[in-house]
């Protein structure tokens, strides 16, 4: 079997999870969440969900939650990418949007009553035709921007619900990805080379990245376009506040001890890669500048859910989802709660509308 019936086939494990989501009904995805996944899967959640084990713990943790505050709540996949990587793993890595009518509180999380929209990169480690592990990152924030709920400071990048492909082909990625994986380790290099060289031209960012790239940052951080916005609306403020980043080492990059901990997956199709690191960054948070995080002085992992679309052999889009929560609880902020406070005196009731006709 080559790359390519093999990348079809661990797509084919997913599709019934797929479509019983896209139009949620709730004994339909139980039963199928059953079906699809091992008895012993694993769940690697953000936070404040953490870890969680079996389809059935899984789907009354997150899940049922999240119906609940969304009754219509449907999955919209944009890009679906499915692999081996380098060291042999079988992974399918997706990113869309939920979307439904908020009509309850999610997570203290007021109600709009409006269509609402919440991106997710989710991974699935694939054995025996069944789902053994999951990483998935929701962007909760981007539910608190849209109930004016927000307890964070401002983000410096645009705000929008993030767009599939510009190339409409999220769905029906196929071919040789060795070219593009290739591409982005090199890229990473690069980008690693700085702050520990101070000149920022020796990332080489205009050999790696379109002149229009769209960089698709979490809420809190928010989106980009082009090398000047991308530096200055994540890049600048990123490096200037945590200097020493580690990244995990893969590829042809020298392990180190100091790394242990660190772990990415890579699986690339045609011009897409994704990527899934629980976590794949380690830093120091020493400076001020991200996110508007007082310099802790702590040490901080990162969790990371990425994509990348090349075209004409540069990065056009990058897709970043980031456990925002996650970097903050670590810094002993608790992002929840502090929304509790700011909105105590908002009606968090399940919003009801009565029938106009």
């Amino acid at each position: 079997m080559n790359s390519e019936e093999k990348s079809e086939q661990l797509k084919c494990v997913l599709i019934n999870w797929q479509k019983s989501m896209s139009d949620f009904d709730q004994v339909n995805v139980r039963k199928v969440m059953r079906s699809t996944a091992k008895s012993d899967v694993e769940l690697m959640m953000c936070h404040p969900f953490g870890n969680l084990e079996n389809s059935d713990n899984i789907y009354e943790k997150i899940y049922d939650p999240l119906n609940a505050a969304l009754p219509d709540l449907e999955r919209r996949d944009l890009i679906v990418l499915a692999g081996c990587t380098p060291e042999g793993g079988h992974w399918i890595g997706c990113r869309g949007n939920y979307m439904g009518t908020f009509l309850a509180p999610f997570l203290g999380i007021p109600a709009t009553g409006r269509l609402a929209h919440m991106r997710y990169h989710e991974f699935f480690r694939i054995e025996e035709e069944k789902i053994s592990e999951m990483h998935f990152i929701w962007d909760i924030p981007e539910l608190m921007m849209q109930a004016n709920a927000w307890p964070m400071a401002p983000q410096l990048g645009a705000y929008l619900c993030t767009p599939g492909p510009m190339s409409c082909d999220g769905l029906s990625v196929s071919g040789d990805g060795k070219k593009a994986l290739s591409h982005i380790k090199d890229m990473e290099t690069a980008l690693c080379m700085h702050p520990a060289n101070p000149d920022p031209s020796v990332m080489n960012l205009e050999k790696y990245w379109h002149p229009k790239f769209n960089w698709y940052g979490p809420a809190g951080i928010g989106t980009s376009r082009g090398i000047a916005g991308f530096r200055h609306w994540h890049q600048i403020p990123f490096l200037r506040a945590m200097p020493d980043r580690k990244v995990d080492p893969t590829g042809d990059r020298l392990a180190s001890s100091e790394m242990y901990d660190l772990h990415s997956h890579y699986i690339a199709q045609g011009d897409y890669v994704c990527e899934t690191g629980w976590p794949n960054m380690r830093m120091k948070l020493t400076h001020d500048g991200w996110m508007g995080i007082a310099p802790a002085g702590r040490e901080i992992t990162l969790r990371s859910l990425d994509f990348w679309r090349l075209e004409n052999g540069l990065i056009r889009e990058n897709w970043v989802q980031i456990d925002v929560l996650n970097t903050y609880a670590q810094l002993g902020v608790d992002v929840l709660a502090r929304l509790g406070e700011f909105n105590k005196s908002r009606n968090l009731s399940p919003i009801s509308f009565e029938k106009d006709y």
